[in-house]
C-alpha cells in the first residue's frame, strides 16, 4: 500500500493509523501548493480532488477520505480496538467522532489555512474554532481517549486537527482535558514514528 500524504495535513491521521495497524506501507509526499507528487505528476490525475489522503492499494485501486480509509485499514488489520466490529455500538460512538470532526472541528480550523480569507472571517471561523474545541475538552473528562480507554481511529484524527492550533493561533489555554489528550496521544510510539517520518519532531 502507498499513502499520498502532505506533511501535517489530515492524512496524518491515516498516517498514524497505519502505524498503529503495523500493515506495511510506503509513503508518497505531496506538494499541496503545486500538487504535484515527488515525481512531479500532476496529483490531479491521482485524486480528482486534489486532496490528501489517498491509499493505493496494491491493484492499483485507491481510496480517499480520511476517516473512511482508517475505517478500511483497521477492518484489514483486525483492529476492533481501532475500530469496533460492524454492529457494535462501541463502532459507530467511533464513527460518531469522525463525523463530528470532519464536519465541525475540521472544515472549521481547516478554512483559517486559506491565506486569502478576509479579517473579519478569519477572527469569525477562529472563534467558532475555539468554541468548538471547547466543547469536546470535557468530553474526555475521566477518560484518556474519546470513547473510553481503546485508544481509536476517532482520536487519531483528532489528534492531528488539535495540533493545528498552535500554527492558527488558537487558544485553547481553557481546554485543559484537551491539552492532556494531546500530550498522551502525542506519547504514543505510532505516533512519533509517523511525525517522524513526516519530519515534525524537533
Amino acid at each position: 500500500m502507498k499513502l499520498y500524504y502532505a506533511p501535517g495535513a489530515c492524512s496524518l491521521a491515516v498516517h498514524i493509523v497505519l502505524h498503529e495497524t503495523g500493515l506495511p506501507f510506503t509513503l508518497e509526499r505531496i506538494d499541496l501548493s503545486k500538487h504535484e507528487t515527488e515525481q512531479a505528476t500532476d496529483f490531479y490525475q491521482i485524486n480528482p480532488k486534489g486532496a490528501v489522503p489517498v491509499l493505493e492499494l496494491a491493484d492499483g485501486t485507491r481510496m480517499t477520505e480520511g476517516p473512511i480509509i482508517c475505517h478500511y485499514l483497521c477492518d484489514l488489520a483486525g483492529r476492533p480496538d481501532l475500530m469496533p466490529e460492524a454492529g457494535d455500538m462501541a463502532r459507530y460512538r467511533v464513527m460518531e467522532w469522525q463525523n463530528y470532526i470532519t464536519s465541525e472541528l475540521h472544515k472549521t480550523a481547516g478554512a483559517l489555512f486559506n491565506p486569502a480569507l478576509e479579517a473579519e472571517a478569519r477572527k469569525q471561523f477562529a472563534n467558532a474554532a475555539v468554541k468548538k474545541f471547547a466543547l469536546v475538552s470535557p468530553q474526555l473528562r475521566g477518560k484518556s481517549y474519546l470513547t473510553g480507554e481503546a485508544f481509536t481511529a476517532a482520536d487519531a484524527y483528532l489528534f492531528v486537527i488539535v495540533s493545528w492550533a498552535p500554527y492558527l493561533k488558537l487558544d485553547l489555554s481553557g481546554c485543559s482535558e484537551l491539552q492532556a489528550f494531546m500530550q498522551r496521544v502525542g506519547e504514543r510510539p505510532a505516533v512519533q514514528a509517523a511525525l517522524n517520518a513526516e519530519g515534525l519532531l524537533g
